[in-house]
């Protein structure tokens, strides 16, 4: 009986865990007894070990590029597999030590929710988006993953498609008022002069178009996407920016009509020898919608894996703000997101030494001060309000006094009088209101060195509130 309730809860657990779920920056738990597949032994911790430990194997390098930690844990009455997730986002497929084909799929949502990570992407213009990878797919499409993480991939390549694409003769035939090309003489003579078209000249000339078949193919692509996101209007305003996206991008191609491309056409527009990489990535986002991955609504479908590095994410966030306060202060910002803030380290000589440059996330500069900003994706902010400086972890007061060390070491970066650094870490919104209300939304040190002062500042930055309601407070941290 007790194999019985065994082989019934792991068989339970298979149906229910072919795809894994876990928050960044947390643990996951999973019972190895799922890996298992047939008939139970009388002892199935031992095979259950066994597997765990193998499955880790397996999957050691795409759990590593994840930024994803496992190991194997008997609790005395079960075998576990332990994974800690990182700083990233996305869904990656799992070999199963079994088969040894992707049976498994692990996706990482972020843990401020998809709620909150949705209208930011369209607030902060798009500047960091999911990106699918070159892996083998997911067993299925995962239902937990709103359809929209796609659609935005899938427009954003689009419109950059569209952007560029590509113009090329095609032969047209038309009545002119005036010759062009070839004319049709026979034509005008029977058929165009008797009615009185003396002015309208059939002619057969070279015409520059754009390529009308791959402009067909974008329209269904657009068609389908439309009627996906149309589907998820509840889901927030992300998806009626999305909407108004793809309403703009279908305005493009409505002279062609819309033309589903076979999976030959595909094929040969992918193995184009002079295609460019905006082509290419282009061609997959058709690709991947008439195959119909990832899609909401269209069945258990094999799914894309796709990563979103969260601390890119965040500094993108931080960036968006700091450019609203930048547009309603003065200033001058550059980002290290475009590579802006860089400053060289001369070591001598030149090919000893470690760190080549500094490379601050955002530096402001407005008249006799310089801003410099460090966006951190950690959780540290809200352990320090919740458990005190003494209540810290040891690990976690070492990671943040390297945090602080690295954010000043940046206040070398300009010969300013007056220097601001400024460390940013996220928090719930919840968070940061009650911040507000008791008046602790920021932190605040000073260092005066000769004549020149570097102020600390440690801020919370909130996921999910509008940067218009938050660059005031960060405005005002900076000035007090």
């Amino acid at each position: 009986m007790v194999r019985e309730s065994i082989k019934m809860k792991r068989n339970k657990l298979m149906r229910q865990t072919a795809i894994f779920e876990v928050e960044d920056n947390s643990q996951l738990k999973i019972p190895a007894v799922t890996l298992v597949r047939g008939d139970l032994p009388r002892d199935p911790q031992g095979l259950s070990a066994r597997l765990a430990h193998q499955f880790l194997s397996q999957n050691y390098g795409i759990l590593r590029d994840f930024d994803i930690e496992g190991d194997v844990h008997y609790d005395g009455s079960a075998v576990l597999i332990q994974l800690r997730a990182g700083g990233q986002a996305g869904a990656l497929p799992l070999i199963s030590p079994t088969s040894g084909r992707p049976d498994y799929g692990l996706v990482i949502k972020p843990r401020f929710g998809w709620q909150g990570i949705g209208p930011m992407l369209g607030a902060m213009g798009w500047k960091v988006i999911p990106v699918p990878l070159r892996l083998p797919l997911l067993p299925r499409s995962d239902r937990k993953i709103p359809p929209w993480v796609l659609s935005t991939t899938v427009l954003l390549r689009l419109q950059k498609l569209l952007d560029r694409l590509d113009r090329s003769f095609e032969f047209s035939e038309d009545d002119l008022a005036a010759p062009r090309g070839q004319v049709n003489w026979a034509r005008y003579a029977t058929v165009n002069i008797p009615r009185a078209g003396f002015l309208n000249v059939p002619c057969r000339f070279p015409d520059l178009r754009d390529d009308r078949e791959l402009k067909g193919a974008i329209h269904y692509t657009l068609r389908k996407q439309l009627s996906s996101l149309q589907s998820q209007r509840t889901a927030g305003v992300i998806v009626l920016q999305l909407l108004s996206l793809c309403q703009s991008l279908l305005e493009k191609v409505r002279d062609v009509p819309s033309i589903q491309p076979s999976h030959h056409t595909l094929s040969r527009w992918l193995r184009g020898n002079l295609s460019t990489e905006i082509f290419l990535k282009g061609i997959q986002a058709v690709e991947w919608t008439v195959e119909d991955r990832g899609l909401a609504g269209l069945g258990d479908l094999q799914g894309l894996p796709w990563v979103l590095p969260m601390d890119q994410f965040f500094e993108a966030w931080v960036e968006t703000v700091v450019g609203q306060m930048a547009k309603r202060t003065g200033g001058n910002l550059k980002t290290g997101r475009q590579r802006e803030t860089l400053t060289p380290l001369g070591w001598n000589p030149p090919y000893l030494g470690s760190q080549r440059y500094l490379h601050p996330d955002l530096v402001l500069d407005r008249e006799g001060e310089t801003i410099i900003f460090d966006a951190k994706y950690k959780n540290h902010w809200e352990e320090l309000n919740r458990e005190g400086w003494t209540g810290l972890e040891k690990e976690l007061r070492e990671q943040h006094r390297s945090d602080l060390l690295q954010v000043l070491a940046y206040s070398t970066v300009s010969e300013n009088k007056k220097i601001v650094c400024c460390l940013a870490y996220p928090c719930r919104a919840k968070t940061w209101y009650s911040l507000l209300e008791r008046q602790r939304p920021f932190h605040k040190a000073s260092v005066c060195a000769g004549n020149r002062r570097v102020e600390l500042i440690l801020t919370a930055v909130p996921m999910g509130v509008n940067p218009e309601e938050i660059w005031p407070v960060l405005g005002k941290a900076i000035s007090a």
